[in-house]
């Protein structure tokens, strides 16, 4: 069967409230909105560079889900696998953002309690059709963390995927205002068996696996634990709120590629593990994880110089930063 999609994400996303000009909540009168989700920002940075994706997610049928939606439509994404819900009690989850600069770090601060996505079931978005003519399936360690049922939906969801030879990115993704370690660590021991390609970083996975040694190290032992295909490892290192480092590697086949440490000018952090998360699977779509890692590094590191979660980048603009790295204005 001809795939239909290269990527199909699960996930929640939320409306992102920041306040512009790098102003504290309790002083602002005004908030920039956008949108805010990992799955659904991966998806968004792979169709910004021509892939084909969809997303399936619960939202409210009003004005707020209707928003998400039309963003991701915007972006190119597929949005015809959104599980609608009409029940008033169902609402759209809400992020605030304070940005922060030197040395005032930026804050998050969650209201997503109750919300559609939070309420999602295998039953409600069980389409193995969908994930039949699918090159790659992700979702993240978010998801499973939202209530008891997403967590069962999650590890349903990947369990069809698996059934049907349709490989499984899972990105770890730990928020620890959403549950403890012990609960997480418990989650993804039961799902790590069904994945194929992890993304990760080295001090998560020592962390949650109890695991020793540098980041090659580490991928040979979750390899023979889990019998992973693809393990991905990133590290962003902040040098100060607006100053930062990205680094990446990629374990295949016996092999460990890795980056050197690229400098970079923050204008807005978040959202840059998703824009990896996009190049690096672009890549093993072709079944090229150099490839994927040149291309993910590029992403990550271009959309933190993008406001919002999704990066806006383009073919193009990843072009220009791998060849050219020229600074001077594009007249």
């Amino acid at each position: 069967m001809k795939a239909e999609y290269d990527v199909v994400a699960l996930g929640e996303t939320m409306l992102r409230l920041a306040p512009p000009l790098n102003q504290r909540i309790e002083q602002c009168s005004s908030l920039d909105v956008t949108v805010g989700g990992s799955e659904l920002s991966v998806v968004a940075n792979l169709s910004g560079i021509g892939c084909k994706t969809a997303w399936v997610s619960k939202l409210p049928a009003n004005p707020m889900g209707r928003f998400v939606a039309n963003k991701a439509r915007e972006q190119g994404v597929d949005t015809s696998h959104i599980v609608w819900s009409h029940e008033e009690s169902d609402r759209l989850g809400l992020y605030f953002v304070e940005m922060g600069v030197t040395p005032r770090p930026s804050r998050v601060y969650y209201d997503r309690k109750n919300s559609a996505a939070g309420k999602l079931t295998f039953d409600e978005i069980n389409r193995s059709h969908l994930l039949a003519k699918t090159k790659i399936f992700h979702t993240s360690g978010i998801t499973p963390a939202l209530s008891a049922s997403c967590r069962e939906m999650t590890l349903k969801s990947i369990k069809m995927a698996h059934s049907q030879d349709c490989p499984v990115s899972f990105d770890l993704n730990y928020r620890s205002k959403l549950w403890s370690m012990e609960e997480a660590k418990y989650c993804y021991t039961e799902i790590l068996p069904y994945i194929d390609i992890l993304i990760t970083n080295r001090f998560d996975a020592a962390e949650f696996f109890d695991l020793h040694g540098s980041e090659e190290e580490l991928a040979i032992q979750l390899k023979e634990r889990f019998d992973l295909h693809t393990i991905a490892f990133t590290l962003s290192e902040n040098i100060s709120v607006n100053r930062g480092l990205w680094r990446a590697g990629v374990w295949q086949d016996d092999k460990y590629i890795t980056s050197e440490p690229q400098h970079v000018e923050v204008l807005d952090r978040f959202g840059a593990g998703d824009a990896f998360a996009a190049g690096l699977l672009s890549g093993l779509i072709n079944d090229d994880p150099e490839q994927g890692l040149r291309i993910g590094n590029a992403m990550a590191i271009l959309s933190q110089t993008t406001f919002g979660d999704i990066s806006w980048v383009r073919k193009e603009d990843i072009e220009d930063y791998i060849i050219n790295k020229n600074f001077r204005i594009k007249r």
